[in-house]
């Protein structure tokens, strides 16, 4: 057996574990401080919104060796000044998106970039997205979010409990945060294949913190009954025995995404693939740091504040104290049983050799023969 699979059967088992509930605090400081790094760089720099939330106009351009920086000067000069984004497509041509640009500016970019091309206009594709449209789909994007939000709080609720259902939902708040606030940071454009990618991760985050909060519903059956473990206890035991399984997960789910990430969108300069890509290798890696370290311990947290729960942490803490009391006692008392045996050179008391002294027994006639008498026969 691997040392991971060993590893994995011991922290199921319990002979093993690390105390993520009890640095619970340590875990939300970290969390924090990611939160408001985000929320600062959305603030501050935003989100580049695409076309198709915005409205603007798409330019596709034939095979063409004209470069990327190139073609971004001549729209951005044509279009007044509007920022152009401009991306390599694979059969050689180009795709360049002007936002916020209406019909009588996109005709005159259209023009330029045919002419700096040497092809007619009409071989230069353009698709006009009007900014109605655009803020259309951004509130189906957000209604559809809510939905989302709405129905995995009930179904946790119903499934578990509420303070579960509590813990599942910030924690997906924790990764849709971080995951928009690092397209804030880098810049790369929210286009509908990042509503997916969205989607896809708060679908994966719910899966493992669903895995984790079921070992942890089974774990805490009858738990009042017994006085050896607390709740916070109990459950750091269930997280330890799914840890390895939720580290697995997101390997696994890991690798072809940042394939599609560095290697698609970087190394083969496929920019498109970066829309869904990056949302998905973020919102993955958040998924599984909530699930671990942030939704756990909040149901500890939650759930350590009901009275039963604190009747039982009192129990067991009383359980120990006395325990240990006791063990205590038993160590003083023992060395106290044992009488040590005194030295023979520290004793009145004669030596074995001197206590065996005293008047010799005559030696008896009957020592020799089968009973006969000694001396001569007569």
């Amino acid at each position: 057996m691997s040392r991971l699979g060993t590893l994995g059967a011991r922290l199921y088992r319990g002979e093993v574990g690390y105390d993520f509930v009890g640095k619970r605090k340590i875990w939300y400081g970290i969390s924090i401080l990611i939160t408001i790094t985000a929320i600062v760089g959305l603030a501050v720099r935003g989100l580049n919104m695409g076309i198709e939330f915005s409205g603007g106009a798409v330019f596709t351009t034939p095979k063409t060796s004209m470069s990327a920086s190139h073609a971004r000067e001549v729209a951005e000069s044509a279009s007044g000044g509007h920022t152009a984004v401009v991306q390599e497509l694979g059969r050689g041509g180009l795709r360049i998106q002007i936002s916020e640009l209406g019909t009588k500016e996109a005709l005159p970019v259209q023009e330029k970039l045919a002419q700096e091309l040497h092809v007619k206009t009409d071989k230069i594709d353009t698709q006009l997205v009007g900014p109605s449209w655009g803020e259309e789909i951004a509130n189906k994007a957000w209604q559809g979010l809510a939905i989302f939000m709405v129905l995995v709080v009930i179904y946790l609720a119903i499934a578990f409990e509420w303070r579960m259902a509590l813990a599942a939902l910030i924690a997906l708040i924790h990764d849709l945060t971080i995951t928009v606030g690092v397209y804030a940071l880098v810049g790369f454009e929210v286009t509908p294949g990042t509503v997916i990618g969205l989607l896809t991760i708060l679908g994966y985050s719910l899966y493992d913190t669903v895995v984790v909060f079921d070992g942890l519903k089974e774990a805490s059956k009858d738990l009042t009954k017994q006085t050896r473990f607390t709740y916070s206890e109990i459950a750091n035991r269930s997280l330890n025995s799914t840890l390895v399984r939720s580290i697995n997960t997101t390997v696994v789910a890991l690798l072809p995404v940042g394939a599609l990430l560095f290697i698609g969108g970087g190394a083969l300069g496929a920019g498109m693939l970066n829309d869904i890509s990056l949302a998905l290798f973020v919102g993955l890696a958040a998924g599984a740091y909530s699930s671990i370290f942030i939704a756990t311990p909040l149901v500890a947290d939650l759930k350590e504040r009901d009275p039963q729960m604190k009747a039982l942490a009192k129990r067991v803490r009383a359980k120990r104290a006395s325990a240990a009391a006791k063990a205590d006692s038993e160590g003083e008392q023992k060395p106290q049983d044992v009488t040590p045996q005194p030295r023979a050179e520290d004793s009145d008391a004669p030596t074995p050799a001197a206590a065996g002294a005293g008047p010799r027994r005559q030696p008896t006639s009957r020592g020799r023969g089968r009973g006969r008498p000694s001396g001569k026969r007569r």
